[in-house]
């Protein structure tokens, strides 16, 4: 996906770190109602550019997994005290234990339910007995709307001329009968610094499962979850909170 390799730089002009304040304090809050024992040393799959880190990391010791060279390069930016190591959720072992596992929107990204399976199979290999895993994708099949919003940020400015602008429009279809994904198209107008802009189309894959299966997954990989509604900003998603047995 060109958002997340080719166009990593952009980053934060498309999804800015000060706008998770509000989702990560809701995180931590979760983490701490459901926590059995020391919460201290924390997993993070599918970090990203590293925005929740951003704000979870005066609490934690956390250890960023993340497949993509670039967006790692953006968090080790924004985060160089965490450590930061490749790997893709499905399949990474780190050959350790943590006291919670903490996996973002990055889930979407598991299509099929072999996925998403080995996704949380991964979790569990990586808590100690006891730990706690959350698990907040964007949308579960009950709570999946389609829709399109714009978005973007700009550069702060600088005197060496002209910062960077980004714009782009997110269009999230309707899934096709029987599929287990949406897709969603970003249309992206790019302005360098030399005020030329240019056109990017990219196109994501999102997993779209039912409650009922997300929740029969956590069981079969020895988690026991429950669901806990969060809102933000006017809108409910579906969260997953879940404890290793000891």
């Amino acid at each position: 996906m060109k958002l997340y390799e080719e166009l990593a730089e952009w980053w934060p002009l498309v999804s800015a770190p000060a706008d998770y304040r509000e989702e990560a304090d809701e995180y931590l809050r979760l983490f701490r109602s459901a926590a059995a024992g020391p919460l201290k040393n924390v997993l993070e799959l599918g970090s990203g550019g590293g925005n929740n880190a951003s704000h979870l990391k005066s609490e934690f010791t956390l250890t960023l997994v993340e497949p993509s060279e670039g967006m790692r390069k953006v968090s080790r930016a924004l985060n160089p005290e965490c450590e930061h190591l490749p790997g893709d959720m499905r399949t990474v072992r780190l050959g350790r234990e943590f006291d919670a596992v903490f996996v973002h929107d990055a889930v979407e990204y598991m299509t099929t339910e072999a996925d998403l399976r080995a996704a949380l199979e991964t979790v569990a290999t990586h808590l100690r007995p006891g730990g706690v895993a959350l698990v907040a994708p964007d949308a579960t099949r009950e709570t999946f709307a389609a829709d399109a919003h714009i978005e973007g940020g700009d550069e702060p400015a600088s005197p060496e001329g002209r910062a960077r602008s980004l714009r782009y429009l997110m269009w999230t279809l309707p899934p096709e009968p029987g599929a287990s994904f949406s897709v969603t198209h970003f249309a992206m107008l790019l302005q360098e610094r030399d005020g030329s802009v240019r056109s990017v189309h990219d196109t994501h894959h999102c997993g779209l499962h039912s409650r009922a299966t997300w929740l029969r997954l956590f069981q079969e990989v020895g988690l026991e979850a429950r669901l806990e509604p969060r809102t933000l900003e006017g809108t409910q998603y579906d969260t997953f909170v879940a404890l290793k047995r000891r």
